[in-house]
């Protein structure tokens, strides 16, 4: 018998857009300045109820003894014996502008070989940037999203990755970030999505509304807008963030590994026909039982040991063609012959890696 597998529900949104619509400014540039910072620590959760590190990990047992030494406490690492603890990697992404006191997600991922660190606690963790200056500091629960590891006597059932989690407002800024906005002479717009044409068409909307020559396009990515003498460069920077231009949107599809989720958007186009070709392999391993006794008058003891067995069982391939030039009626056909989710990931990056296939594609 095949292992059930079970796969998160695959969302398929269908929002179709139209050469001309309006968007803003701010929605296709960024501020050269105005940055997402990364933010970093090491640290620990506890509260785990036997899932975390095994004492093998050392650099676990020296953590806890270390806190411990802190508040008081000496132990020797050696006599640490606990699996309720687990190293962790502590990861944040700082906005732009913050300030000393603003909260912020954190996300944890283990270091050792814990099996599971969700509902534990993040000790109070510093976090630091670049430089190597503490930025931050995360504390609080950690929640892994729904995910779990089961396993027993050898089976074991594990869904998304419960060693990977989120502190939600975990993190707390204690260092407001080096940047002045107030000291900057002119305000550097560069594009998502570098293009000539659209460069020029932001530079004419924004001399345009100014009635001056204040905005520059320098080549397909940046152009340069002055800040006007006597006007506050703040209000003149979000006047110019929210003008509106014609845009056309690019069609994406959103792969998210972890749970098999996959969104696309927009009028996705494929180069038609092409013919597909997809099986799979499943493999179940089983362990059973053997009674071991000793011949009569051997001396020796009866024993129970256990036998593994693998089986392999590769599925059928099946081939078809879609001559449909539209990703949505592909779908729909994998759908209707019942491609899992994660199936449908891999036939979609190989659709892409073909050039058949035009939408950006972001991998979260």
């Amino acid at each position: 018998m095949r292992p059930s597998v079970v796969f998160l529900l695959l969302i398929v949104i269908s929002a179709y857009t139209y050469a001309g619509n309006l968007v803003k400014i701010r929605d296709e540039v960024n501020v050269m300045g105005v940055r997402t910072n990364y933010l970093i620590g090491y640290g620990i959760v506890v509260g785990l109820k036997g899932t975390g590190d095994g004492t093998t990990t050392r650099y676990t047992l020296i953590s806890i003894a270390n806190m411990l030494r802190k508040m008081g406490i000496y132990i020797d690492p050696a006599q640490v014996k606990t699996k309720n603890a687990a190293a962790v990697m502590v990861t944040a992404n700082l906005p732009p502008f913050a300030k000393t006191g603003m909260t912020f997600d954190v996300t944890v991922a283990s270091l050792g070989d814990a099996k599971d660190i969700g509902n534990g606690v993040l000790i109070r963790t510093p976090l630091f940037g670049p430089d190597g200056k503490v930025y931050g500091f995360a504390q609080g629960s950690v929640s892994t999203g729904g995910g779990f590891s089961e396993s027993n006597k050898g089976g074991k059932i594990t869904k998304n990755f419960p060693t990977t989690g989120v502190v939600v407002n975990g993190g707390i800024v204690e260092k407001d970030l080096p940047f002045d906005f107030g000291r900057m002479k002119q305000l550097v717009l560069t594009l998502k999505r570098p293009d000539f044409s659209r460069a020029l068409e932001i530079q004419d909307v924004i001399n345009s509304h100014f009635g001056k020559k204040i905005a520059k396009a320098v080549d397909a990515t940046t152009v340069k807008v002055s800040f006007i003498p006597g006007k506050d460069p703040v209000e003149m920077a979000g006047e110019v963030l929210n003008l509106e231009i014609k845009t056309d949107s690019e069609p994406t599809i959103v792969i998210y590994e972890r749970t098999g989720t996959v969104i696309m958007s927009g009028d996705i186009k494929i180069d038609a026909p092409i013919y597909v070709s997809h099986g799979n392999i499943y493999v179940a391993v089983e362990k059973k039982p053997v009674v071991s006794q000793p011949p009569p008058l051997s001396g020796g003891e009866t024993v129970q040991t256990e036998q593994v067995q693998t089986t392999v069982v590769e599925e059928k391939g099946r081939i078809f063609a879609i001559e449909s030039p539209r990703l949505k009626d592909l779908v729909e056909a994998l759908n209707d012959m019942g491609v899992s989710p994660r199936d449908l990931i891999a036939i979609i990056q190989a659709i892409k890696n073909t050039g058949k296939l035009h939408a950006k594609i972001v991998i979260m």
